[in-house]
């Protein structure tokens, strides 16, 4: 491996070990439960959380580097008991870089009754493009979950999916996206709860919705200035997180 190659992993698995304290920062993980993964870029290799290890033990040294069958390569500990839907992920899904797996209370609590949210936020709107789907219940160590998220998220705009009676699984261009999806999805799922227990939601217009979503995911946050001899008023926008 090159030294370029090396410094590139070190750093990928400083930001995996740390992306998982957001987890805990944000209330969507419990005990050991949850994990967060990253693709190595440009490399059939993924970094993932260990099976069972408290989340005050996480460090760099112990994420554990994976082939994209899930296969460990390097270290002693065993990868998360969910590593084989995220490399099925990885390698149906070339475009995605990061993947989060979280029990986050309301999420899940959707996900337990199979039922997916209904878009009643701009909030939702902005982040997810519409409703957060609900995806196949699927045992736990195979890549059948990884196979119902494929399934599920393919040609939609959620980078979440509730699979049900199990949890959220979230996806991104990379792992801190991945984690922010998490984190939105945890918000929206218990704004909507609250909503239903109070009435009935207000629906939103499907052209209202495409059009939050489309000022947020292009739009939306700080865009680079144009170059000093570039002539175009508006520059394209940087890449949201």
């Amino acid at each position: 491996m090159s030294v370029e190659s090396t410094l590139q992993l070190t750093e990928l698995r400083e930001t995996v070990a740390r992306l998982h304290g957001e987890l805990t920062r944000y209330g969507l993980v419990a005990w050991t439960a949850g994990n967060v993964s990253a693709r190595v870029p440009g490399r059939d290799l993924m970094v993932i959380k260990p099976s069972g290890v408290d989340y005050d033990d996480l460090s760099a040294d112990n994420m554990v580097l994976c082939d994209l069958e899930g296969v460990p390569v390097e270290g002693e500990l065993s990868p998360s008991s969910d590593t084989a839907a995220h490399a099925y992920v990885y390698r149906a899904m070339p475009e995605v870089g990061g993947v989060v797996h979280t029990h986050s209370t309301y999420a899940t609590a959707w996900a337990a009754r199979g039922e997916s949210i209904p878009c009643h936020l701009t909030a939702q709107a902005d982040e997810f493009g519409g409703e957060i789907p609900v995806g196949p219940f699927a045992l736990i160590g195979g890549d059948d979950i990884g196979k119902g998220i494929v399934s599920t998220l393919t040609g939609h705009r959620s980078p979440a999916v509730l699979m049900q009676n199990h949890g959220v699984f979230t996806i991104g261009r990379n792992a801190r996206a991945a984690v922010k999806a998490a984190v939105m999805c945890e918000d929206v799922a218990r704004t909507a709860h609250l909503a239903r227990a109070l009435g009935q939601p207000v629906p939103m217009a499907q052209a209202d919705i495409d059009a939050l979503y489309d000022r947020y995911q292009n739009v939306y946050g700080q865009r680079p200035s144009p170059p000093a001899n570039s002539s175009r008023s508006r520059v394209a926008p940087a890449p949201r997180d």
